[in-house]
């Protein structure tokens, strides 16, 4: 019996090695893995052995040959396969280990030139994957170093099994094809973002007990991507304290992470059903987080609280206060972690701003899932300053309601559409979200914010259709308003912000969140 192992990832491979070579395997290796067997003590011979040709091209060219091809292409059930082999004095490979190398890591460094990047894109070691996993019920094919023990015992008890075999050829071309998209997308970050075809690369970070609800299974996957720093938001987020988090946890902590990190001042989200029900801004965290639970202390119970800033022993109490099923941070003071470690239901996780925090943000591709098929989008990602204000009505904002409208202007973007925030003293006070009438919004809102909606700001994601909005929010007591502009009746709007004395301004831009 002989076997091919070429891996990049060498974790376990002269363990592994060493039992075949022991089972009555001939190994046969390349360049790296070869040496590192060899330092084991490990029998192995070269590739060129077997091909009678020596590596060429700098290594470019070491197995490609139909020696070694047909060696583990040709089918053992049939005759004239085999007798093929021997008319040609090939002999059949039965296993081949191999791993490719890791693309994404390599371009995702700083200064890695289209030289470097090229010489990183591995040609052996897909085709010889794909040959193996192609024949795979005649050669084993090994991608993962997990599977190295379970092979090992299988061939230790006979064989191992059709099923087994099939099982690590799915693994081996998928490990094959999310090494493509790497290429692909790394040759295409100067391109267009919408190509003709488009593949998504996914790696399972860790099951989970269910998904929404108890009868749906789920698992959580991460998306490898080139060009973006791996490790940032919550899919890599640790997590310090806590029990395991649900389906529902991650896609409210993702939703309450993005709030706070599109805002450059120290802020506090508290996230409900993906929604901010709390958000605010201060200087002191603890104070944002009072105040960020002054906007619906109610909903926050069992919610998900976010800061974009270290949280301290004064933000731990405050927070322990309250029953919350995740903290967010960036990072935690000793005694903080300490203090909200008595929480025993509470999972404490610890998440590295994203790259551009706070000055230019990065951008990403959307996907949105629909039957079928996906809706592809790039992200909301414009940075703070990019907003510019044009006053429609008599009346300019003064500073402080400038100020309460950005505020609110970044908010509203994170509520469901028709989103409707009002916002006082960079505090959010109430919202409407996903409501079909927009004044519907608007009443919810100021139906939360009670008399502290009087001297407040009002953010809509999209136009006013009609003035209504506009007058219910005046007799509410808001002040000033702004949203994108662009209806039909924006004057109707204008005239009946005119006539309460209130600022208006437009932004010309839309932040619907469906």
């Amino acid at each position: 019996m002989r076997a091919i192992i070429s891996v990049s990832d060498k974790a376990g491979v002269a363990d592994f090695a060493q039992s075949l070579s022991q089972l009555g395997f001939e190994i046969f290796s390349t360049g790296g893995t070869k040496k590192a067997l060899a330092e084991a003590k490990v029998p192995v011979k070269s590739v060129s052995e077997i091909t009678g040709f020596p590596e060429i091209l700098d290594g470019r060219v070491k197995t490609l040959h139909p020696i070694i091809y047909g060696g583990i292409l040709a089918r053992r059930d049939l005759p004239e396969h085999m007798a093929q082999l021997a008319e040609n004095n090939i002999e059949a490979i039965d296993l081949v280990a191999v791993n490719l190398y890791p693309f994404v890591q390599t371009v995702s460094r700083d200064g890695v030139s289209l030289d470097e990047a090229v010489e990183n894109i591995d040609i052996g070691g897909p085709t010889l994957i794909r040959a193996a996993a192609k024949n795979f019920p005649s050669v084993i094919v090994v991608v993962d170093p997990a599977d190295y023990q379970p092979v090992l015992e299988k061939l230790g008890q006979g064989s191992v099994e059709l099923a087994e075999r099939k099982r690590m050829a799915q693994k081996a071309f998928q490990h094959v094809a999310i090494y493509d998209t790497a290429i692909s997308q790394y040759l295409r970050q100067d391109m267009e973002a919408f190509p003709g075809e488009m593949t998504i690369a996914l790696k399972k970070r860790y099951g989970l007990r269910y998904g929404e609800n108890p009868h749906q299974p789920a698992a959580f996957y991460a998306e490898q991507r080139v060009g973006a720093k791996q490790d940032t938001g919550i899919t890599w987020a640790k997590q310090l304290w806590g029990k395991e988090l649900s389906f529902n946890n991650i896609l409210d902590a993702d939703a309450a992470w993005g709030v706070v990190t599109d805002f450059s001042a120290p802020t506090v989200a508290v996230i409900k059903h993906t929604n901010p029900c709390g958000l605010a801004s201060h200087n002191d965290i603890a104070e944002a987080y009072r105040r960020a639970l002054t906007g619906d202390p109610v909903a926050a119970f069992g919610g998900i609280v976010a800061s974009n800033r270290p949280v301290n022993l004064a933000a731990a109490k405050e927070i322990g206060a309250t029953f919350y099923e995740v903290v967010i941070a960036p990072e935690y003071e000793a005694e903080a972690l300490e203090t909200l470690k008595r929480k025993q239901n509470l999972r404490i996780l610890i998440a590295e701003l994203p790259p551009g925090y706070g000055a230019s943000p990065t951008g990403y591709l959307d996907f949105r899932r629909v039957k079928g098929g996906f809706l592809v989008q790039s992200s909301d990602s414009l940075p703070e300053d990019s907003v510019s204000l044009k006053t429609v009505t008599k009346r300019e904002p003064t500073e402080v309601e400038r100020g309460d409208l950005l505020f609110a202007w970044r908010a509203v973007k994170h509520v469901k559409s028709n989103a409707i925030v009002l916002a006082k003293d960079k505090t959010l006070l109430g919202m409407g979200a996903g409501q079909p009438s927009r004044i519907v919004g608007v009443e919810l809102a100021l139906a939360r914010a009670g008399k502290g909606a009087k001297g407040s700001v009002l953010a809509s994601d999209a136009m006013f259709p009609f003035a209504d909005s506009v007058e219910t929010a005046a007799r509410g007591g808001v002040t000033a308003i702004i949203q994108p502009g662009g209806s039909m009746r924006d004057e109707d709007s204008i005239k009946a912000a005119d006539e309460h004395n209130m600022a208006m301004v437009f932004t010309g831009t839309r932040h619907f969140r469906h």
